[in-house]
């Protein structure tokens, strides 16, 4: 099958860590026996693309110094703190549009998969309709919220686009919110996740004793990193230490933050580490904590990844009630589910690291559910299901 799979971003290079999940999936695929292909925007005039088994599209859509629309940071990120790159968004459409429609009429794609259909379902339609493909797009939340909050007339584009397309959904919190767009039915696929050989409990560890808390993800505001640290600011009488991997453009307020809650002893920021030291840090965590919050534009978590990364080692989770995390954690059994306040998720990270029996049973029940429900064979299986399904779109639902 030739697939065509249109988004925001693809690795520049291949130290590059960009959609790592989008990655992953078109790479699985291509092993599969998939022709797999991508379209993205360019990053400062990059041409076409061979990374590994993927052929990489990238379309021009400005002067080579002005294309940072993407790649850099997300792209609502990068117009809330720069405006005036708001104007690029007509060439940035019109651009792709016409790389869509190039490459479907050449290339003759099975199945044009969108991703971040606000504002990509437009390019990928195009594609679609050259091609004579079938037209399959995953929702993540985030650009319907952000059709809703930030541009209105949006949300008619998303009722015309639901009755062109084939519908996935990563969580059920993304389906709830696609709903009011259209009677169609839904899928439900969220990612998949790669599952370590290492199938055994994890080796809790850490400096002078301390029982390591890690936080893994972009140091943004709907992380909530700032309540995982007001939250451990309460625990001074506990043993902990606090591991944060990522970066983001938090890092500087998170850090001057934990100077004042008088905790920068204990938290150790890490920034961008290799694959295998993350390994590491996952296989000696005690607790892995995931504060997910509304930011200012109410998004949120769609579904969690790191989660999922954190349970395929065992590690126990905790993890507040937002966007799709309810998807991964079942409270009591997978994990800690906690409410979006700081003395929730304080008591949550005390409960794990005070009652070993509890992380064990939650930790190990983690790891089985994630290698039943998110490993990359069941992801692909139910995504050629919905490619193989007939054109036009998915039946009503009861």
């Amino acid at each position: 099958m030739r697939l065509l799979h249109v988004a925001t971003a693809w690795p520049r290079s291949t130290d590059d860590v960009i959609t790592p999940w989008l990655v992953t999936l078109c790479q699985k695929q291509a092993e599969a026996g998939h022709d797999v292909h991508v379209l993205v925007p360019t990053y400062r005039g990059l041409g076409r693309q061979r990374q590994g088994p993927v052929t990489v599209h990238r379309f021009r859509y400005a002067p080579s110094k002005w294309e940072r629309l993407t790649h850099e940071e997300a792209t609502p990120d990068r117009l809330q703190r720069q405006p005036g790159y708001a104007l690029l968004l007509p060439s940035y459409l019109t651009a792709g549009m016409a790389a869509g429609r190039r490459l479907g009429r050449r290339e003759r794609f099975d199945v044009v998969h969108v991703h971040w259909a606000v504002p990509h379902g437009v390019i990928g339609w195009m594609a679609s309709r050259a091609a004579g493909a079938e037209l399959v797009t995953t929702f993540y939340g985030a650009e319907i919220r952000w059709a809703e909050t930030r541009f209105p007339p949006a949300k008619a584009f998303l009722r015309w686009y639901c009755r062109r397309s084939k519908l996935v959904a990563i969580s059920t919190s993304t389906q709830a919110s696609l709903v009011p767009y259209t009677p169609a039915k839904i899928e439900i696929i969220p990612y998949g996740v790669p599952l370590p050989a290492h199938n055994g409990a994890t080796e809790p560890s850490s400096r002078g004793g301390d029982p390591v808390i890690l936080f893994v993800g972009r140091l943004v505001e709907r992380k909530g990193v700032h309540r995982l640290l007001e939250a451990l600011a309460t625990q001074r009488d506990h043993r902990w230490r606090l591991q944060v991997v990522g970066f983001g453009p938090e890092h500087d307020r998170l850090a001057k933050l934990a100077e004042e809650l008088g905790i920068a002893g204990r938290v150790e920021f890490l920034g961008k580490v290799s694959q295998e030291e993350l390994v590491t840090a996952y296989r000696r965590a005690a607790c892995f904590v995931l504060p997910a919050t509304l930011d200012a534009r109410e998004d949120t978590e769609g579904l969690g990844v790191v989660l999922l990364e954190a349970m395929t080692y065992g590690v126990p989770v905790v993890a507040t009630r937002r966007g799709g995390i309810t998807d991964i954690v079942a409270d009591g059994h997978t994990g800690l589910l906690v409410e979006d306040t700081v003395p929730a998720i304080a008591d949550g990270i005390r409960r794990v690291l005070d009652d070993s029996k509890l992380a064990n049973r939650i930790g190990s029940a983690g790891r089985k559910h994630v290698r039943g429900a998110f490993g990359w064979d069941t992801i692909l299986t139910r995504l050629d299901r919905v490619y193989a399904r007939p054109g036009g779109t998915v039946t009503i639902q009861d």
